[in-house]
C-alpha cells in the first residue's frame, strides 16, 4: 500500500513526534472530490434559477449596490472588477473582466446585461483593457435583482465573512433560457443557446396557466432557439430532442444572398454568420481552402462589414461558376456552416442535472413564484408594520390634550411611556412612535393624511393577503409581471427555423422560409409579395397594366402587415397566404397578383388607402381626411385583433389618403379641391392612441373639402401632380388641364393654415379632381391600366396646366 510520511524533525525535548499514515487512494479520491464539486457549484455551471454562473450573479449584485443603474452614468470597468474581486469573487481580474465583456456584447447575448462604452471587442478582435472600458447595468440586468432587498431570495456570507451576497437572483424573467450559457465542469460540461425572449415568455405563462402542458404545446410558443447573430437553424429534430431530453444537435448556416456585385460578376453577400464564428474566421477558411485548390470558383473575398449597415461579407464569384453550387462547397468546407450541440446542464438546488424544455421553464416558475410570494410577504409585514404606527397615532390624536398632559405630568420619559400605554391600551412601539413624534405632525391636516393612509394601508394589505392565500392570483400576477418584461425587452426573432437544408425556413407550420419580402398594393387593388433584393436600376422597360403600385412595405413571409381603409380601418393580412412575384428588372408589376377582396372583406364603398408594417417601433401612420383632419396614430396594434380602429371619424368624414411614416422626418401634404396645398413638418402633429378623433390638420374654405392627403420626405426630390376640373364635369377620370410642379416651390406652414394656392384655374374650371404629392419620377395611368404620359415640369406653383392626352386616373411615385 502506498503510504504518505513526514520527515523526522531534529530531536527536542518539547516535540512529540506525529506520523500519520494516509491511504494515497483516500487522499486523492477526497481531495479530487472538494476540487469537482467547487468547479461544479462555484465556477462552471449556472443556477437553473436566474441562469447565472457565480461570477455573472455577482458582477450583477455588485453593479447593483455600487448604483450602476442604466439611467446613471457610466463608470470604468476596473472599478467594477476591483470591487467584484474584493468583496465577492477571490479569483483573477482577467476572468471577472472576460465574464463582464461577455455580458457586455450583443453578439454573444441575446439580451446583454451589461450596457457597455468603449471598445468591447467582437467576434475576431479582443476587447480593450478594462482600464479603458466602461460599463453600466443595462435594462434587463435591473429585472435581474428587481426586489432583492425585498427579502425575496437568501443570502450567504462571502469567502471571508465581511459580507453578504445572494445565492441566487430574483430573476424577472428566465435568464438561462433567453441568454444561454456555457461552461466546463469536471466531468460534466454545459452548453445552452440564447432563445427569443418573447417566445420564452409565451411558454412561461402557458406552463403557469397549465401545469401540465406537454412538450409540444410549449414548442408551439418556442419552436427552437434565436441566436444573437441571425443565421438559419438546419435540422429541427436536433432541437426537439434537446427540448425534451437535454441533449441534442443543430447545424446554422449563414445567411446568404446571390447579387451583382460588379456589372459582370455575381457574388454572395453574406450578413449573418453562425453563432460565434467572426468574417476573419470565415476569410481565413476560404483562403486556405482556395489556395489548397479545395474550393473553386472564388474570385475574391470582401469584408465590407460597417456599424451603420452591419454584417457584409461579399464572396465574388468567378464567371462560369453556379453561384449556388460553389456556396455549397462553403457550407461544407468553411464555418459558413456549423454545429451546436445543445447539452442543458445546470444546477437544481445544488446538483447538475440535464434538464428539458419543460423542466428548465418549471425550475424558474417555481422559483419566481417563491420570488414572488417572499416579496408579497415582505410588503404586507412593512405595511403592518407602518400600520400599527399609523393607528397608534391615530388613538393619540382624538384625545391630544390628555396626551400632552399626560407626557407633561410625568417625570421623566419612560413614566410617561408606562402612563400612555396603561391609559390607550397601546402597545410599546406606538407609544415610542408618539413620544417620537414632533408637536407640529398633530394638527388636523395631518388627522386626515393619516386616515387616508391607514385606508390605503389596509387596501394594500387585503390586496397582498389576497394574492398570498390564492395560488390562481399569485400565477396571475406572476404571468403578467411577464408579459410586462416581454412587452418592454421583447425583440422580433432574428434566426430562421429550417427542417433541413434543402427546406424552406419555417416556425410553427414548417413549410415557408421567414424570408424579408415587399408587399405590394396597386390602384386596382392588386396585392403581392416580391423578394427583397436591390431596387432595379432600368425601369424604361415596357410596363404592364395595373403596374401602378400606390403602396410597398417591406416584412416578411411569416409576418402579419396592417391595410389601413378609407373608413379608419386597419385590417390584419397574413403575408404568407399573398402570391409571390419574381424579382424581374424593371418597373414593377403586379401582374399575377391576387385581389384583395380574396384576402380581406371591405364594405361597400370602403377603399384600401395604404400597407402599413406592426412594428410597435416604428413612428406610426398619418391620416388625413376629407374633412381636413390629421392625425398620427400611436402603434400599438394587439396581435389578437384582425380589425381595428385607428381613427374616430365624425359623420360624414372619410379618410383621403394614409402613410406609414419611415422616419418621422417628413413634412404632412393636403390638397384640397379649391387648390389649395399645405405642407408643415408631421412633428408638429402629436401622436395619439388609436382611439382618438385627431386634430385641425387644414383651414378649409367654405365648401372645399380634402382630395389628397400623403407625406413627403423633404430630403428626396419630389413633385406636385394636379388636374382641374371643368365645369359640370363628374368625378372620374382626370380630363381636364393638368400641372406637374417640383415640391420645393411650396413652402411650408403652420398646422391647421389655408395653404398655398397649387394650381390657377383656366375659364370654365371649378376645382380640381385630381392632386398627388410624392418622390419623383411620378406614374400614372388610366383607368384601364394603361400608362399615361405627364405633363413637364412647371415651375410655377400657381401657374395654370395643360390638356392632358390621355385621362389619369391614378398616379403614383416608384414603388
Amino acid at each position: 500500500m502506498a503510504r504518505r510520511t513526514t520527515k523526522s524533525p531534529p530531536p527536542d525535548d518539547d516535540f512529540e513526534e506525529r506520523i500519520l499514515d494516509i491511504d494515497v487512494v483516500d487522499e486523492m479520491k477526497g481531495s479530487y472530490l472538494e476540487y469537482a464539486y467547487s468547479v461544479i457549484y462555484a465556477r462552471a455551471l449556472p443556477d437553473a434559477r436566474d441562469g447565472m454562473k457565480p461570477v455573472h450573479r455577482r458582477i450583477v449584485y455588485q453593479m447593483n449596490e455600487m448604483g450602476l443603474r442604466p439611467e446613471r452614468g457610466f463608470v470604468k470597468c476596473a472599478r467594477v472588477v476591483g470591487e467584484v474581486m474584493g468583496k465577492l469573487h477571490p479569483h483573477g481580474d482577467a476572468s471577472i473582466y472576460d465574464a463582464m465583456v461577455r455580458m457586455a456584447q450583443p453578439f454573444s447575448q441575446r439580451l446583454p446585461l451589461v450596457d457597455g462604452h468603449g471598445n468591447f471587442g467582437s467576434l475576431d478582435d479582443l476587447p480593450a483593457a478594462m482600464r479603458y472600458t466602461e460599463a453600466r447595468m443595462s435594462g434587463p440586468a435591473q429585472l435581474m435583482v428587481e426586489s432583492i432587498d425585498e427579502d425575496t431570495v437568501d443570502f450567504a456570507p462571502n469567502y471571508d465573512g465581511q459580507e453578504q451576497e445572494p445565492e441566487v437572483l430574483p430573476a424577472a424573467y428566465p435568464n438561462l433560457l433567453v441568454n444561454g450559457s456555457s461552461g466546463i465542469a469536471v466531468g460534466m460540461a454545459t452548453n445552452m443557446p440564447p432563445h427569443n425572449l418573447g417566445e420564452v415568455v409565451a411558454a412561461a405563462r402557458h406552463l403557469i396557466r397549465y401545469p401540465n402542458a406537454d412538450l409540444d404545446a410549449l414548442m408551439r410558443h418556442v419552436p427552437g432557439p434565436d441566436l444573437p447573430t441571425g443565421g438559419r437553424i438546419i435540422g429541427l429534430s436536433g432541437v426537439r430532442d434537446a427540448y425534451e431530453t437535454g441533449r441534442g444537435t443543430f447545424k446554422i448556416r449563414a445567411t446568404v444572398s446571390v447579387e451583382d456585385v460588379t456589372p459582370r460578376r455575381k457574388g454572395l453577400v453574406v450578413t449573418e454568420l453562425p453563432f460565434t464564428v467572426g468574417p476573419e474566421k470565415v476569410i481565413a477558411k476560404i483562403k486556405d481552402m482556395v489556395g489548397a485548390k479545395k474550393l473553386q470558383g472564388i474570385a475574391d473575398v470582401k469584408d465590407l462589414t460597417d456599424r451603420e449597415h452591419g454584417l457584409r461579407l461579399v464572396i465574388e464569384i468567378k464567371n462560369g461558376f453556379n453561384p449556388e453550387a460553389v456556396l455549397e462547397q462553403l457550407y461544407k468546407l468553411t464555418p459558413m456552416e456549423d454545429s451546436f450541440g445543445i447539452n442543458n446542464v445546470a444546477l437544481v438546488d445544488g446538483q447538475p442535472l440535464t434538464l428539458g424544455l419543460k423542466e428548465l421553464l418549471e425550475v424558474y416558475v417555481d422559483h419566481r413564484f417563491t420570488v414572488v410570494r417572499r416579496r408579497c410577504e415582505f410588503r404586507r409585514t412593512k405595511r403592518r408594520d407602518r400600520l400599527h404606527l399609523v393607528d397608534g397615532l391615530l388613538v393619540a390624536l382624538v384625545d391630544i390634550d390628555e396626551v400632552i398632559s399626560i407626557i407633561r405630568s410625568s417625570e421623566n420619559a419612560a413614566q410617561a411611556k408606562e402612563r400612555l400605554m396603561d391609559r390607550f391600551g397601546l402597545s410599546d412601539i406606538q407609544t415610542q412612535y408618539i413620544l417620537d413624534t414632533p408637536l407640529r405632525r398633530l394638527t388636523r391636516f395631518d388627522r386626515i393624511e393619516l386616515e387616508a393612509e391607514r385606508d390605503r394601508l389596509n387596501e394594500e394589505i387585503a390586496e397582498l393577503t389576497r394574492i398570498l392565500e390564492s395560488d390562481a392570483e399569485l400565477r396571475k400576477l406572476v404571468s403578467s409581471e411577464l408579459a410586462a418584461v416581454a412587452k418592454k425587452y421583447g425583440t422580433e426573432r432574428r434566426t430562421a427555423l429550417l427542417e433541413s437544408a434543402g427546406a424552406p425556413a419555417t416556425a410553427v407550420p414548417l413549410e415557408v422560409a421567414d424570408d424579408p419580402c415587399r408587399v405590394l398594393l396597386s390602384s386596382t387593388g392588386l396585392v403581392a409579395r416580391t423578394p427583397v433584393g436591390e431596387p432595379p436600376s432600368d425601369t424604361s422597360g415596357k410596363r404592364a397594366k395595373h403596374d401602378v403600385v400606390v403602396s410597398a412595405v417591406a416584412t416578411s413571409a411569416r409576418s402579419d402587415v396592417g391595410v389601413v381603409t378609407s373608413t379608419g380601418r386597419l385590417l390584419r393580412l397574413t403575408v404568407i397566404d399573398l402570391p409571390m412575384l419574381p424579382d424581374t428588372a424593371g418597373p414593377p408589376s403586379l401582374a399575377g397578383g391576387a385581389p384583395l377582396s380574396e384576402f380581406l372583406a371591405l364594405d361597400d364603398g370602403e377603399r384600401a388607402l395604404c400597407l402599413t408594417t406592426l412594428d410597435e417601433s416604428s413612428p406610426g401612420l398619418a391620416l388625413g381626411t376629407a374633412q381636413g383632419v390629421v392625425k398620427r396614430v400611436v402603434p400599438d396594434y394587439p396581435s389578437n385583433k384582425d380589425d381595428l380602429e385607428v381613427i374616430t371619424l365624425k359623420e360624414g368624414d372619410a379618410i383621403v389618403g394614409a402613410v406609414e411614416l419611415r422616419t418621422g422626418e417628413e413634412d404632412l401634404v393636403f390638397i384640397t379641391d379649391d387648390a389649395q396645398l399645405l405642407r408643415y413638418p408631421a412633428a408638429q402633429v402629436r401622436p395619439q392612441g388609436r382611439p382618438a378623433g385627431g386634430m385641425a390638420g387644414i383651414k378649409l374654405a367654405d365648401g372645399a373639402r380634402v382630395i389628397s392627403f400623403t407625406a413627403v420626405d423633404p430630403a428626396v426630390e419630389a413633385v406636385v401632380f394636379t388636374v382641374a376640373r371643368s365645369e359640370g364635369t363628374l368625378d372620374g377620370p382626370g380630363e381636364g388641364t393638368a400641372k406637374l410642379t417640383p415640391f420645393d416651390q411650396y413652402p411650408r406652414k403652420g398646422r391647421a393654415t389655408g395653404g398655398v394656392r397649387c394650381q390657377r384655374f383656366l375659364r370654365g374650371e371649378n376645382g380640381l379632381l385630381l392632386a398627388w404629392a410624392g418622390p419623383a419620377p411620378a406614374r400614372a395611368a388610366t383607368s384601364a391600366g394603361a400608362p399615361a404620359e405627364l405633363p413637364p415640369k412647371d415651375p410655377r406653383r400657381d401657374g395654370s396646366g395643360v390638356p392632358l392626352a390621355k385621362p389619369v386616373a391614378v398616379i403614383a411615385g416608384p414603388a
